[in-house]
């Protein structure tokens, strides 16, 4: 099982679509859980992310980790879902980078993971104006997500905060923040409800909050 493991992981790291396809098969024909084989896939895409951060990798490279993890996803939902792992749509989520920045990879790995545990996510990408988020939450989303990688745009998690609670949303939503330059305290300051170092982090609060 440990190999099997391994070689997830290693496929993961090296990006190539077909390679993880294979590792997730052999994996399931040796009986690895799809909760097991998701958890390492989960850890190699953090990996992936951290080797991008350091330019060890490129923008492609992350795209083909987080498409064979979602081709896989596809595969396990239905066991996750029969053995528990999954549950049908937990909620609504709402997820993006925030207003004036362009940073993504660890939002967008968040949004997968949740999507594996089995809310319905709406990500809207990078660089989202504020009423933006504050729109999806009108349209239903029960759960607000905020990347912010750098100070200058941290702010904007508490504006939409702000708005939501002018829009008299506030109670009606789980707000999530994360990224670089956010913290446990800085999230209790501006009132929000998660907050995630890491996307699996953020995810089991979810599941928790749903």
């Amino acid at each position: 099982m440990e190999d099997n493991k391994k070689a997830l992981y290693d496929a993961m790291v090296s990006c190539k679509v077909p390679s993880i396809q294979g590792a997730v098969e052999n994996a399931r024909k040796a009986g690895l859980a799809a909760t097991a084989i998701i958890d390492t896939m989960s850890e190699a895409m953090t990996q992936v992310g951290i080797l991008f951060e350091r330019g060890k990798l490129f923008l492609p490279h992350v795209l083909s980790a987080a498409a064979g993890m979602k081709n896989a996803m596809g595969v396990l939902g239905p066991e996750l879902i029969e053995s528990g792992g999954m549950s049908a749509k937990m909620a609504s989520v709402v997820m993006g980078t925030v207003e004036g920045d362009v940073h993504d990879i660890g939002k967008s790995i968040c949004s997968t993971m949740l999507q594996c545990a089995g809310f319905d996510v709406h990500d809207l990408g990078r660089d989202v104006p504020k009423a933006e988020f504050v729109r999806k939450v009108k349209e239903g989303c029960t759960m607000c997500g905020m990347s912010a990688l750098m100070t200058t745009t941290m702010t904007v998690q508490k504006e939409v905060i702000e708005m939501l609670k002018a829009e008299g949303l506030r109670d009606k939503v789980v707000v999530m923040v994360g990224g670089a330059p956010v913290t446990q305290a800085y999230a209790d300051k501006i009132g929000a409800d998660i907050f995630g170092e890491t996307a699996s982090e953020t995810t089991g609060k979810a599941k928790m909050a749903a």
